[in-house]
């Protein structure tokens, strides 16, 4: 089967982004009028050096949340010999390979696009799949790569991550008579906000992982693997210790299976369920079978 440009994805895509930059436009007009004293300048120069920031260093900063750093070929040669075959496969540059050491059976890919991108996996994912099911798991994060699902992703979390903040800190500034109102009123703008980019990047998050999903089975050929590796790393969660999920739960968008940790990480799934996964690579298999 031939790679193929996913159409509902870059509609999905171009979707959300549109009504994110909607909500991006509202947003800073509140601040600006809020927050600011009806100054312009000061939020554009404000979130636009911190969406710069974002866009460039990323990447650094999700391999440093992992506890994650990149690995040579005389330290890992069989994870850069698969990478480099896989990646010629998908016909990408072969990326940076990164290795966490941690017990959380996962993999994620990070990097604003195809020549800065890096894999990164962790120890307990590398001692937990064989060689055909590790195979699937590196092609899924190197799809996500291929479809720019990293610097969308990132574009995407950029509004929220603002409102986050002014959410967090702005109740210093609310005590203030002569700023008490103006930056309650943004604060619950800033809290709207953010619910409602929430919900459209899980929603587009879900989404790409069928995505993903459905390229990694083109590059490797073998969709039965990737369902395998899924079925393998989703058992092997309840069995890692609870301190080691906390520490990764924020890295949930990335990772190839989530972290349902409690109530919260179940109802904020950035991934759809395995079972749907796997049933998808079934049909698939099945596909490619009588293709």
């Amino acid at each position: 089967m031939d790679w193929k440009t996913d159409w509902g994805l870059r509609g999905r895509m171009a979707f959300t982004m549109f009504l994110l930059f909607a909500l991006y436009v509202v947003f800073v007009g509140v601040l600006t009028e809020f927050f600011f004293a009806g100054n312009l300048l000061l939020p554009v120069i404000m979130l636009g050096g911190f969406a710069i920031a974002q866009y460039f260093f990323s990447d650094k900063l999700a391999l440093r949340s992992m506890g994650a750093r990149e690995v040579t070929a005389d330290e890992h040669p069989d994870l850069h010999r698969r990478i480099e075959r896989l990646s010629q496969q998908a016909d990408l540059p072969k990326p940076t390979v990164a290795v966490a050491d941690t017990q959380v059976p996962n993999a994620f890919a990070t990097g604003r696009n195809k020549k800065n991108a890096t894999v990164a996996v962790t120890t307990g994912l590398l001692r937990s799949l064989d060689e055909d099911e590790l195979d699937g798991v590196l092609a899924h994060e190197l799809a996500h790569v291929k479809n720019r699902d990293v610097m969308v992703m990132t574009i995407a979390s950029f509004l929220s991550t603002i409102a986050f903040f002014i959410v967090r800190w702005g109740w210093l500034f609310s005590g203030d008579n002569r700023q008490g109102a103006p930056v309650i009123v943004a604060i619950l703008v800033s809290i709207l906000v953010w619910i409602i980019s929430f919900l459209l990047i899980r929603a587009l998050s879900r989404y790409r992982e069928y995505t993903a999903d459905r390229g990694a089975a083109l590059i490797t050929g073998n969709p039965g693997a990737l369902a395998s590796a899924l079925m393998t790393i989703d058992g092997r969660m309840d069995r890692v210790p609870k301190e080691d999920l906390r520490e990764e739960a924020e890295m949930n968008a990335f990772f190839i299976i989530p972290i349902r940790a409690g109530f919260v990480g179940k109802i904020a799934s950035t991934h759809p369920s395995t079972e749907n996964r796997v049933e998808r690579l079934r049909e698939l298999e099945r596909e490619m079978e009588t293709a």
